[in-house]
């Protein structure tokens, strides 16, 4: 029997781009390019470049060698084909690109080329590279949280006290606004952002630790034979440093290649980037079924099609962003696992991290720049809301009734008064109005008037308006 797979009808191995056929939240987006092979390309060798200029900085190197890696240091001059199937004979993509960064520098600079990649090794560069990738993807993850946040915070504004049934166990609890539900919205996307920017804010460090964490390599350069020895921990701390500058990426105090705080950091904050925004979508497909009909998603033409039903328009928004954020907690717990890493360097565990954190950035960023469009769209049908608020016929504001009646006949009694009553409204179909109307520990008590006045579900919405006045009132950078 044939193995070949193309005789069983598959396609030969081909090398095309990933186009994000089986990921659509993310095809087409910002963060899609800012983490794509090229991209990664363009981040180490923006690393080997600006290692160079460290190294120049504090005279180790030559200027002049510095500037020819810089300019050849271009993705567009590498063969990326060429460097991942390489790198099945190295195990990572670095051995490879260093080679072809050395050959394009020679044709510049034949002496520059001695000086690329100077007392490195692979993972200093590819750590150092993937901390660039994830800041540039963190950027424009954080804008659209932002942006979506803002038009949240219009909703919730626009919908202080547009009373909406609030819901538990997925049946009608008490009455909310949905002022107060965007609100919330609004809140996760602006905690997720706060702690997206405090990775920013230097939690995304170069790697700089050389073979095997001591930076020998490093040192030995910097003071050749025959040359003035160099302080070791002087020489390393202004090396860091420069190389933090010109990186534009933190310090790190100690050198990270099996310590993987960085890489489980950015794993936290990008699941619960992905949670704040699954949430959202959940809401938003709970509230736009049919039988709801309190929210639908921005329309346009041929969004949401059905191949079968023409009559219907899927919620395909929150459909997208609650896939990625069924997705990112699932690689950010491959990635936290990735902290047992062995000895000073991983087999295994650090290459295990590669595709999981590019996943994790790309749905991430995918399902943000997804929301800032359903979140500016989003359109609220209030009349829905209402109607849905009298489905119970005042049920489900049993418990202020029962709150009432509770100073005049005690809370337990009050309480089981109003679930007899609630059953048996539900028995007969009648109002719970009419049914409490009847009995005489309530009429006693309570006037026609006042029992209409307090089994209004609009009255009834305790704080929200003013939580939303307090929410959109907090300083937004927390």
């Amino acid at each position: 029997m044939s193995t070949d797979p193309r005789a069983a009808g598959f396609p030969a191995a081909a090398a095309g781009p990933d186009t994000g056929l089986l990921s659509p939240v993310r095809a087409g987006t910002p963060v899609e390019a800012a983490v794509g092979d090229l991209a990664w390309l363009q981040a180490m060798l923006d690393a080997e470049a600006a290692l160079a200029r460290a190294q120049a900085r504090l005279g180790t190197m030559p200027k002049e060698a510095a500037r020819a890696i810089t300019e050849a240091a271009r993705a567009e001059h590498i063969d990326a084909l060429a460097v991942a199937r390489g790198s099945r004979e190295t195990a990572n993509p670095v051995v490879g690109l260093v080679r072809a960064l050395t050959d394009l520098v020679a044709e510049r600079d034949p002496e520059a080329a001695e000086y690329v990649h100077r007392g490195s090794t692979s993972q200093d560069i590819f750590d150092t590279g993937a901390m660039l990738v994830a800041r540039r993807a963190l950027l424009l993850i954080t804008a659209d949280l932002e942006r979506a946040a803002e038009a949240l915070g219009a909703l919730a504004a626009r919908h202080r006290d547009t009373a909406m049934a609030g819901r538990t166990l997925a049946l009608q609890a008490v009455p909310t606004t949905f002022g107060l539900k965007a609100a919330g919205w609004r809140q996760l996307l602006l905690d997720s952002s706060a702690r997206l920017r405090r990775l920013l804010d230097g939690g995304l460090p170069v790697s700089l630790g050389g073979a095997a964490g001591t930076l020998a390599g490093y040192l030995e350069y910097a003071a050749p034979e025959g040359a003035a020895p160099v302080e070791p921990g002087a020489y390393v701390r202004r090396l860091t440093e420069a190389f933090a500058e010109e990186t534009g990426l933190a310090e790190a105090a100690l050198p990270w290649h099996a310590l993987r705080t960085p890489i489980a950091d950015l794993a936290g904050a990008l699941a619960l980037t992905a949670g704040a925004l699954g949430k959202i979508a959940v809401d938003v497909q709970s509230l736009t079924r049919t039988e709801v009909g309190e929210v639908t998603e921005p329309g346009r033409a041929g969004r949401g099609v059905s191949s079968a039903m023409p009559h219907k328009r899927n919620p395909v928004l929150a459909t997208l962003i609650r896939s990625a954020a069924l997705q990112v907690p699932v690689l950010a717990a491959g990635l936290t696992q990735c902290l047992l890493a062995e000895d000073e360097r991983s087999g295994g565990a650090w290459h295990a991290e590669w595709l999981l954190l590019r996943e994790c950035l790309r749905l991430a960023g995918g399902a943000a720049h997804t929301a800032v469009e359903l979140a500016e769209g989003l359109q609220v049908n209030e009349d829905c809301m209402r109607a849905n608020l009298a489905l119970t016929g005042s049920q489900v504001v049993s418990e202020r009734i029962s709150a009432v009646l509770a100073p005049l006949l005690g809370r337990a009694p009050a309480k089981a008064l109003l679930t007899e009553a609630s059953e048996r409204a539900g028995r007969t179909g009648r109002p719970l109005g009419e049914v409490l109307a009847d009995l005489p520990e309530v009429s006693e008590h309570l006037g026609a008037d006042r029992l209409r006045e307090l089994l209004d579900p609009v009255r009834y919405t305790g704080a929200a308006p003013a939580l939303v006045d307090r929410a959109l009132a907090c300083d937004d950078t927390h």
